[in-house]
């Protein structure tokens, strides 16, 4: 039995001053309903980060995962870009 793909996102940290946790903020592009403007909206995921290696700024994959605490659903699979 093959189980579904899970969703993944791209983000940015914004903190990481918990321990094995970090928030990534994730941003996506939507259209106004009757303004057709498009609205930037932004996503704050908590996300575990097992060897505390994301610092803020960096760019970084998440996947989505079982409950890991009460607010984190996701883990850090792949940092895409350090910041400098």
């Amino acid at each position: 039995m093959q189980r579904n793909k899970r969703k993944t996102r791209i983000g940015t940290v914004v903190s990481n001053r918990m321990n094995k946790t970090v928030v990534v903020a994730v941003e996506r592009l939507l259209r106004h309903p009757r303004y057709k403007k498009t609205i930037k909206k932004t996503s704050k995921l908590y996300a575990h980060d097992e060897n505390n290696e994301c610092k803020i700024g960096d760019t970084v994959w998440v996947m989505e995962s079982r409950p890991l605490s009460k607010l984190k659903r996701w883990r850090v699979f792949q940092v895409a870009k350090k910041a400098e």
